[in-house]
């Protein structure tokens, strides 16, 4: 009979203080132990054992957290007002420092980024801020990883994801961009008739040297014109026809 009693005594210990002493850390997971309030180290992976009413565990969680930023209103160097919204990838390297130096790693990484953010792009212009965006992140990515580091955290990538621009600014990029491309297609047709008029002037020149270039450009635009379907009959006249008239005109004036 006392060993039936001592059986059931040691069943009912099992599953009482069974939950409370068998732990169980994924692989994933860390379990941070303290002794009567004082830290004794991380456990983990696998399955240990601790004490009840003595020791206490608080997991940890290792893998990569994906943290958003709310949108920030941030007044740029410029002084152009833009709405900007962010993404922080960190995970815990020191789960022991996690959980004694900050109450919220979570939290407390949120807060430095979002302040990170405003107080980086508010030194730099709205040009820079659209154009280089991968320099911004590393820079906001190195500040907030500086930060966290006591804390046992490390900052992996941060990424800008969106500029929300007032919508008079959108429409003065919007303008601008117009103007600037009306300057180029200037300055494209401009190029063109320079280019064409250097042609033309050496054409001109290449006639002067060789009078019988002009009658082979004559004949051949007389071919263009007669592959056209038309019903206009061209003749050719000969350009020293034109010249011996043109004389005898101008002699005719001298009289």
């Amino acid at each position: 009979m006392t060993g039936v009693v001592l059986v059931v005594v040691i069943i009912f210990l099992l599953l009482v203080l069974g939950p409370s002493t068998i732990k169980i850390v994924q692989e994933y997971e860390r379990g941070v132990i303290f002794r009567l309030g004082r830290l004794t180290g991380a456990k983990g992976p696998g399955l240990f054992l601790i004490i009840p009413f003595v020791d206490r565990m608080v997991r940890m969680d290792l893998r990569v957290v994906t943290l958003d930023v709310p949108p920030q209103d941030v007044i740029t160097k410029d002084n152009v007002t833009v709405k900007v919204n962010a993404v922080v990838y960190f995970r815990v390297v020191d789960p022991q420092s996690a959980v004694v130096k900050v109450l919220d790693h979570i939290r407390a990484t949120s807060q430095i980024a979002q302040t990170t953010l405003r107080n980086v792009l508010g030194q730099v212009e709205l040009d820079e801020l659209l154009a280089s965006r991968e320099k911004l992140n590393q820079m906001i990515q190195k500040i907030i990883d500086e930060s966290t580091e006591p804390w046992g955290i490390k900052v992996s990538t941060v990424n800008i994801k969106d500029v929300e621009l007032p919508e008079a600014m959108r429409r003065s990029m919007a303008a601008q961009a117009e103007a600037e491309r009306e300057r180029r297609a200037k300055i494209i047709h401009a190029d063109g008739e320079y280019q064409a008029s250097e042609r033309l002037a050496q054409a001109g020149a290449v006639i002067a040297k060789e009078p019988t270039t002009l009658q082979l450009r004559y004949l051949q635009t007389l071919t263009e014109i007669a592959s056209e379907k038309t019903n206009t009959i061209i003749f050719p006249l000969p350009i020293e026809l034109l010249k011996a008239f043109s004389k005898m005109v101008e002699s005719s004036d001298k009289k």
